[in-house]
């Protein structure tokens, strides 16, 4: 087991098999030393727990899970391409859209959700940078999409 995944079953956490695509695009790239994940929803076991905008049918804080939802999700894309999660030098960047009501303005503390829990795995390899956008509506009705970019160590 790598060291990522070990500190995911310290926090009782188990990395979700890939999120098959919903349509014509790859999980995630990889190009040079990065990775490139698409944006995640907050699927589990291929459905969403919940459904509608942040503000309106979806809490703020239940919002913020599902971005963890949607990192946890990220990391695994990430493994299906480099094979070891270990090989993670760094998350570059994280990008949040939350579907959100017309006079919702917490976007960034639901994309806090993805951006906390890949500190806790990943430690200082997962300070980077981030953009958190308020968006009218994402597939599936999701209320929160994730992607995220990770540079990897020299082979």
């Amino acid at each position: 087991m790598s060291a990522v995944e070990a500190r995911l079953a310290e926090l009782g956490l188990t990395l979700p098999e890939v999120v098959p695509p919903l349509a014509a695009y790859q999980p995630a790239v990889r190009s040079g030393m990065y990775v490139y994940t698409a944006g995640q929803l907050p699927l589990v076991d291929g459905k969403l727990p919940v459904t509608g905008k942040v503000g309106a049918e979806v809490t703020a804080e239940e919002a913020k899970e599902l971005a963890r939802t949607c990192a946890l999700n990220a990391l695994a894309a990430v493994k299906s391409v480099t094979g070891d999660l270990d090989r993670i030098a760094r998350v570059v960047k994280v990008v949040g859209f939350v579907a959100s009501a017309g006079d919702f303005t917490g976007q960034p503390g639901v994309v806090n959700g993805a951006s906390e829990l890949l500190g806790e795995v990943l430690g200082d390899k997962g300070v980077h940078a981030r953009s958190a956008v308020g968006v009218a509506v994402l597939p599936l009705d999701a209320p929160v999409e994730v992607e995220i970019q990770v540079e990897l160590v020299g082979e």
